[in-house]
C-alpha cells in the first residue's frame, strides 16, 4: 500500500521563502515601474537639498558637516588671507556683497541672486569720461565672489559643487582703448610735466622711469633705494604676482635715481624710494594729480583719459618694432607663453639684448650693452 504525498500548497510556509507559497504579484501592483523609481529618486534629493545634505553626507555619518559661515564672518577672514593688490581690488565689492548679504550664509545664495547683485551695482556705478557701461564693476562682482568661495572651498566649508559664482558667467573683456603714443605727444608729456606743478622735478623722474623701464604704477611706487644698481645701471622692479626682475636704466636716469634717494631719502635703503620734497614717501594720488595737471595743460590728454599705463604701451610698442616679440616680452618682465605658445620658452631675450633695446631707446650708452 502506497503512501500519499503531502500537498504542498497545505505545508508551505509563507516565510520561508517557497517560491510555492508566494501568491503572484502583477507588476502594477507588487513591483515599481522605472518611472515611479525615477520620481522616488528625485524626491529624495529634493529632501536632502532641503536638509543642506548631499548623498555623499550620507556615506560618511560620522563626520559631521560644518556650518558655512555667513559673509559677515567669513570676507574679515580672506582679507587676511589675500595680498594688498587683490585686498586693494576686491575690497570695495566685498563691502557691497556684505551690505546686501552680510548675515546670510554662504551656501545660502543662489546664482539668480549673483546676477540680481551684479544688475544692481552695474546701474549704480560712476558714470565717467572712460566709463564702460559698468562691464568692469560686473566682472570684479563677480570676481571678487569667487575669490570667497575659492577659499570656502579650500577650507572644506562648503563642496566645489555647491560654488554659485561658478554658475555665473563673467562678461567678456573688451578690448583696451590704450595704444602707443607718437613721439611728438610723448614729448608734450614730459615737458608740461617738468616746467608746472608744485614739484616738477618728482613728475619728470617718475615719468622719465617708466618710459625707460615700462613699468607698472605699482613697480615704480615699490622702488628702494637698495633697489639700485649703480655699476651696471640696474634697477630691482617688483610687480604684480610677486614677480621680481633686473631691468636696465640710462646713466642719466640712474644718476637722478640716486640724487633722488640722498636727498629725499631718511637713509633706511628699505624704505620707498620716491619721496615728496618734504620726506614722505608718494602714493597713487601723485599719479592722479600728475595727470590731471597734465590734463588741463593738454586737453587730449583729458579727452583720452592718458595714464600713465599709456607710456608702458608706447616702449613695449617701439621695443617690438625695433627688436622682436621676444625682447618686448622681456622688457614688459612677461613670464608667461600664453601669447607666444610654448615656443616663448625656447626664444627667450637675455639681459644684453633688453639693454641693447634701452640704449637705442635712450640714445645713451649703457655699461651691459654689447659693444
Amino acid at each position: 500500500m502506497s503512501t500519499p504525498r503531502p500537498d504542498p500548497r497545505q505545508n508551505s510556509d509563507p516565510g520561508s521563502g517557497d517560491p510555492a507559497g508566494q501568491p503572484a504579484q502583477h507588476p502594477a501592483h507588487g513591483q515599481a515601474t522605472g518611472g515611479e523609481d525615477q520620481g522616488k529618486l528625485e524626491a529624495a534629493r529634493m529632501m536632502l537639498a532641503g536638509l543642506g545634505l548631499t548623498p555623499t553626507d550620507l556615506l560618511h555619518p560620522a563626520t559631521p558637516r560644518r556650518t558655512a559661515p555667513t559673509f559677515a564672518e567669513f570676507i574679515p577672514i580672506v582679507e587676511q588671507a589675500v595680498s594688498p593688490g587683490s585686498r586693494r581690488v576686491y575690497g570695495t565689492y566685498w563691502n557691497k556683497i556684505l551690505h546686501a548679504w552680510g548675515e546670510r550664509r554662504l551656501d545660502e545664495i543662489k546664482p539668480s541672486e549673483i546676477q540680481a547683485l551684479c544688475g544692481q551695482i552695474k546701474a549704480g556705478v560712476v558714470v565717467r569720461a572712460n566709463a564702460r557701461g559698468g562691464r568692469g564693476a560686473v566682472e570684479h562682482t563677480i570676481a571678487a565672489l569667487r575669490c570667497l568661495y575659492r577659499h570656502a572651498v579650500a577650507d572644506e566649508l562648503i563642496d566645489a559643487d555647491r560654488d554659485p559664482s561658478r554658475k555665473v558667467d563673467k562678461p567678456r573683456r573688451l578690448a583696451s582703448t590704450r595704444r602707443a603714443l607718437p613721439d611728438d605727444r610723448v614729448e608734450q608729456i614730459l615737458r608740461t610735466a617738468s616746467t608746472t606743478g608744485n614739484d616738477p622735478a618728482l613728475d619728470a623722474l617718475i615719468l622719465r622711469l617708466h618710459v625707460e623701464t615700462a613699468c607698472r604704477r605699482g613697480g615704480a611706487l615699490a622702488l628702494r633705494p637698495q633697489d639700485l644698481d649703480a655699476e651696471q645701471c640696474l634697477v630691482r622692479l617688483r610687480e604684480k604676482g610677486e614677480t621680481t626682475r633686473w631691468q636696465p636704466v640710462s646713466p642719466t636716469l640712474m644718476e637722478h635715481l640716486l640724487a633722488h634717494a640722498q636727498q629725499r631719502g631718511d637713509g633706511d635703503r628699505a624704505g620707498q624710494l620716491l619721496r615728496y620734497a618734504w620726506g614722505d614717501p608718494i602714493t597713487t594720488r601723485r599719479y592722479d594729480h600728475l595727470w590731471a595737471r597734465l590734463g588741463r595743460a593738454l586737453p587730449w590728454v583729458r579727452t583720452q583719459q592718458i595714464s600713465t599705463h599709456w607710456l608702458r604701451h608706447t616702449t613695449l610698442t617701439w621695443v617690438e618694432r625695433q627688436f622682436g616679440f621676444a625682447v618686448a616680452k622681456a622688457y614688459a618682465g612677461h613670464t608667461g607663453t600664453s601669447a607666444g605658445g610654448p615656443t616663448g620658452l625656447y626664444v627667450r631675450a637675455t639681459l644684453a639684448e633688453v639693454t641693447a633695446a634701452l640704449a637705442a631707446l635712450t640714445g645713451e650708452l649703457h655699461p651691459l650693452a654689447p659693444r
